[in-house]
């Protein structure tokens, strides 16, 4: 039996999606928060040749964000 998968959203939630023009561009994508948006564009702005960079950069991206995640558990 073969499945068909439709590119349409299966949902109102789906279809009401945004995604930031400069999340495709190469740019950081932008929360509205301030901490998270500095950490992504710092690890944005990682050298794409250095490797150590990029994972150091997004460790602190995930850092950033369980802190910020544990904030709103109380």
């Amino acid at each position: 039996m073969s499945e068909q998968f439709s590119q349409e959203p299966e949902s109102d939630t789906e279809s009401e999606l945004v995604v930031p023009p400069e999340a495709g561009s190469g740019g950081a994508p932008e929360t509205g928060d301030l901490v998270i948006d500095a950490s992504l564009r710092d690890l944005a702005d990682a050298p794409v040749d250095d490797l150590d960079a990029q994972i150091e950069r997004g460790e602190q991206v995930q850092r950033t964000l369980q802190g910020r995640l544990s904030d709103l558990g109380g």
